[in-house]
């Protein structure tokens, strides 16, 4: 498991997003209503944001599946002119981030965060930063299937 390291620009987007938290996970529900409506995004490409903004550093202290978080369905845009009603405005500040690429079912990658979380960054020379986690889901993401593929980004700076 070794990511690569990518300093990205910031990003904008726009989309839908929801209170949760693990132990009510809404992401399908939140997703089942932003698809139909991604179309008026007017979105740079074809790629899906799934984007979690945390509400600190110490959401990560101690896990409690009964925190909230807020959870973004969204897609990338260049302006946020002409915005199509229901839809929100996140911004991505630019920063540095741990890329890894994530293969398989969409319904089992929290193995794959939980060896991000304890095992990478533990024994990493990076901590959390505090800005929005995400996963792009372009061209190779099939969902369900084994095959499928994702990018996911989390926020890191160099531990001092």
């Amino acid at each position: 498991m070794q990511p690569e390291i990518v300093c990205l620009t910031s990003k904008l987007l726009v989309g839908l997003k929801t209170e949760m938290s693990f132990s009510e996970n809404k992401t399908a529900t939140l997703w089942q209503t932003f698809m139909p409506k991604k179309h008026l995004a007017s979105a740079k490409s074809d790629e899906l944001f799934s984007v979690e903004v945390y509400p600190d550093l110490n959401f990560f202290k101690t896990f409690d599946p009964t925190k909230t978080f807020e959870k973004w369905a969204a897609a990338e845009v260049d302006s946020v002119e002409n915005l199509a009603e229901d839809f929100e405005v996140l911004k991505i500040s630019e920063g540095l981030y741990a890329k890894f690429i994530y293969q398989g079912k969409a319904s089992e990658a929290a193995t794959f965060y939980s060896k991000i979380y304890g095992e990478w960054l533990p024994n990493s020379q990076y901590k959390l930063a505090n800005r929005p986690h995400f996963a792009v889901m372009g061209e190779k993401y099939k969902g369900e299937e084994a095959a499928s593929e994702e990018e996911i980004f989390i926020p890191i700076e160099k531990s001092v």
